[in-house]
């Protein structure tokens, strides 16, 4: 059984069949089809305002260019110490920024606070011009620890950012589990809470290959970000067969569904881990992850039997358990059973 990553899962068919269907004869290339034109309106629908879409393949993709858009050469991200940006994608918000420098935070439970926020932008820039100049502020939502920020929290981080003049940003790689949690309608962990760009996961929910830059109310970075995603190599000729994924998922709220099916199994595996001597929760499940500790034996003797999930780096006791749309009951059980053994 597979608890390594949601990257790890199959796509949904749903996926499939969009792909199928967009297959159907000849289209206008390089995001001018008819799929990706409705991209604008159908997540304007969904997030009960005006957005502007650009599709795109990967998650480091539609993070790096939407910093890149936001911070010159010369300014700072600021995230959590945890954040994928820092630690997951291989230096490249820097390179796609020109050399803007990432700023990781320390942070409870892999989220940050608005006050390490505020005193970190007041306080840099002492030196002038030999210092890099605060720029954005990037969260995760979910968190890495698989933690949601509460739609009052994200307020209270964008309005010191935005006091500040600076940006923020959403790596929301993990967005609909995040959503599905809180309960809440989408706009009120973005824009409406000062989201200013979202990159909106769907590969980790069942996409085969989608993503989208998600832009609230600056259409005036739009232009920026095209040309970026082209000079990056991610402007697919066939960029249909992305769109159509992007527009499955959100038919008849899909995204939101699976991602719930996904924290589903997250639950159920964290209330029978609670029941188990030995082995623990070490952050509150609130997505699709769960971060278990126990012994390095008892870990060990679970891979041995066939379970795969991370070890988490610097902890030989911290196991990361991440559940899907795909992962069943019957997946759930399994592990609990062999724990438990």
């Amino acid at each position: 059984m597979n608890f390594t990553s949601d990257n790890e899962a199959p796509a949904h068919p749903a996926m499939i069949e969009a792909i199928s269907r967009a297959n159907e004869g000849f289209a206008t290339a390089y995001s001018n089809d008819s799929y990706s034109k409705q991209l604008d309106q159908r997540f304007s629908e969904l997030f009960d305002t005006d957005c502007r879409v650009l599709p795109i393949a990967t998650g480091t993709a539609a993070n790096c260019v939407a910093i890149a858009e936001l911070s010159p050469p010369w300014g700072a991200v600021l995230c959590h110490e945890l954040a994928h940006i820092h630690n997951d994608e291989n230096g490249a918000p820097e390179f796609f920024s020109g050399g803007a420098k990432l700023l990781p935070l320390a942070g409870d439970n892999g989220k940050l606070d608005a006050d390490t926020v505020a005193a970190t932008i007041d306080s840099a820039g002492a030196h002038g011009v030999h210092n890099v100049k605060p720029s954005v502020v990037s969260i995760t939502q979910a968190s890495e620890c698989g933690t949601s920020y509460r739609p009052e929290e994200i307020r209270a981080i964008a309005d010191v950012t935005h006091e500040r003049g600076l940006h923020l940003h959403m790596d929301g790689a993990r967005f609909a589990n995040a959503v599905h949690h809180l309960g809440c309608h989408p706009a009120e962990t973005t824009w409406k809470a000062g989201v200013d760009v979202l990159s909106f996961g769907a590969t980790k929910n069942g996409a085969l290959t989608a993503e989208a830059i998600v832009v609230f109310g600056h259409p005036e970075w739009l232009e920026g970000m095209e040309r970026r995603r082209k000079r990056a190599g991610h402007l697919f000729s066939k960029m249909r067969y992305v769109s159509a994924q992007l527009l499955a998922m959100l038919d008849e709220d899909l995204w939101l569904e699976l991602g719930g099916i996904a924290n589903a199994r997250a639950a159920e595996l964290a209330r029978g881990i609670e029941t188990i001597p030995g082995a623990s929760l070490y952050w509150p499940v609130e997505s699709n992850e769960v971060f278990m500790k126990a012994a390095p034996e008892k870990l060990a003797a679970l891979k041995e039997k066939g379970f795969q999930f991370h070890i988490w780096p610097g902890h030989d006791d911290l196991a990361r358990l991440v559940c899907s749309w795909a992962t069943s009951k019957e997946d759930v059980s399994s592990f609990l059973e062999a724990l438990d053994s």
